[in-house]
């Protein structure tokens, strides 16, 4: 893989002085927006560009300019400034991290928010962490990206037949969104599953704060939810149901996973052992594969 230019980009950016939030339209790698895209400025305005994207290069332009939550706004953008010390001769993105991925996927995997360091510094989210390490590493071996390392946007990674968003687009402080943060940011989510699901077949969720996130979202969009809502679990699966073409309906396998997070990963909770098992089951639920192989 490549990565972009260090004659130009965002290191040589940092090496200026420059400082983040990238402004849109100004030359980041994959950067959707541009300096005519409509920015929301509250929860309202959040529903209605949402609703009204109609494509995903859109939408994703729209999420990438967000400022509809002040708090995260001024975490995310005083994190691109201050920055981390090993980190000092990037440039961050410091903005709201959109979904990416393939444009028709047959698998969608849900993350709660970019971290402060990984996503928040390089615009793609699970992109430049260790929990992006292990997870990249595990859809590169059951053969759901196109290469094992995800370090920065326009490195040339690929996802194949899958798609990654976040339940929340922008780093919260703690890692920890409020309940208004996680509702106000609902919307991206449901324009982007409405526009997906025509091809979709498997959700995978990173966590239970992903996996409460989903349904909301899947009911918003006229897919059929259990009630009570399932509890969440590592590998726990729930087939849901929503209107096809022509009278018929589509499943939707929606799949729990334990978030690949550092505490998770060193103490041992989460192995890629059994990353690959979720997503080898991903793989063969979405007609990716007959049989993948996560053994490479």
């Amino acid at each position: 893989m490549t990565g972009p230019d260090p004659a130009t980009g965002p290191a040589a950016d940092a090496a200026d002085g420059a400082t983040g939030p990238i402004p849109p339209g100004s030359g980041w790698p994959d950067d959707p927006a541009t300096p005519s895209t409509p920015i929301a400025g509250d929860a309202a305005q959040v529903r209605d560009l949402a609703a009204s994207a109609g494509t995903l290069r859109e939408l994703a332009a729209r999420q990438s300019v967000c400022r509809a939550c002040p708090r995260l706004v001024e975490w995310r953008e005083q994190v691109a400034s201050v920055k981390r010390r090993s980190l000092r001769a990037e440039r961050y993105w410091g903005r709201p991290v959109p979904g990416w991925g393939s444009e028709q996927p047959r698998v969608l995997i849900l993350g709660l928010a970019p971290a402060a360091h990984g996503g928040n510094r390089t615009g793609r989210i699970f992109t430049g962490d260790r929990s992006g390490d292990v997870l990249f590493a595990s859809l590169y071996r059951c053969g759901l990206a196109a290469a094992p390392e995800s370090t920065a946007a326009g490195d040339g990674q690929r996802l194949i037949g899958t798609r990654m968003a976040a339940a929340v687009r922008c780093a919260p402080p703690l890692n920890k969104p409020s309940v208004v943060e996680r509702d106000t940011c609902a919307p991206w989510l449901s324009a982007e599953l409405d526009l997906v699901t025509a091809w979709l077949r498997v959700i995978v969720c990173l966590g239970g704060f992903a996996w409460q996130a989903l349904w909301p979202a899947l009911r918003s969009v006229g897919i059929a939810v259990p009630r009570p809502r399932p509890p969440f679990g590592h590998g726990a699966e729930v087939s849901v149901t929503f209107p096809g073409g022509a009278g018929a309906q589509e499943r939707v396998l929606v799949i729990g996973c334990y978030h690949p997070s550092q505490q998770n990963t060193f103490t041992g909770r989460v192995t890629p052992g059994m990353l690959d098992e979720i997503f080898e089951r991903s793989s063969r639920a979405a007609g990716l594969a007959a049989e993948p192989d996560c053994s490479r």
